[in-house]
């Protein structure tokens, strides 16, 4: 099983979460999602099935939180760096749970066909005691959000993610 090390050693993002509590929150979440899926390993966690070869889903975590702080820092409006950059590190983390490892293969869980990777992620976040803003950037960083108002940080997230997402499809 995945062991909390292993999240804390796979994304050093976490450290830019100032507030510590948040941070662990992030972690537990993670910690959750995987025990869920019953993951052994992160690097067996695809990025997505909609395309061969697409990646891990912790490389693309983290080339989002990275996306989402340059713009963050290269903006002037009062973006919450804490909430952006743990909303960043969790808005796939359903994924884990939408995802199983079956017969050597990542396929569809039962429960993924059930609720996508946005519900499933942000229903997590809330039960684990993650701030509300940061469960809103997680539910509404795929089309679930389309017809709610993002904040600030999630529309950075939203869009961090689907520039990620073209990017990988197109080197395919």
């Amino acid at each position: 099983m995945i062991k909390k090390s292993d999240i804390d050693k796979c994304f050093p993002e976490l450290l830019w979460i100032k507030d510590a509590s948040l941070r662990e929150k992030v972690v537990d979440v993670w910690k959750k999602a995987a025990d869920f899926g019953r993951w052994k390993a992160l690097e067996d966690v695809p990025f997505t099935l909609l395309f061969e070869n697409s990646g891990l889903l912790s490389h693309h975590t983290s080339r989002i939180a990275q996306l989402a702080k340059s713009i963050m820092e290269t903006r002037e409006e009062d973006i919450n760096g804490d909430f952006l950059i743990a909303g960043a590190l969790l808005h796939d983390v359903g994924k884990l749970m939408e995802y199983e490892l079956r017969n050597g293969k990542v396929v569809k869980s039962e429960y993924g066909m059930q609720f996508r990777h946005p519900v499933a992620g942000s229903n997590l976040a809330q039960k684990s005691g993650i701030p509300s803003e940061v469960v809103h950037i997680i539910y509404a960083h795929s089309h679930e959000g389309d017809n709610i108002k993002r904040t600030l940080e999630a529309i950075i997230v939203h869009h961090c993610d689907f520039i990620d997402f073209e990017i990988k499809k197109s080197l395919v």
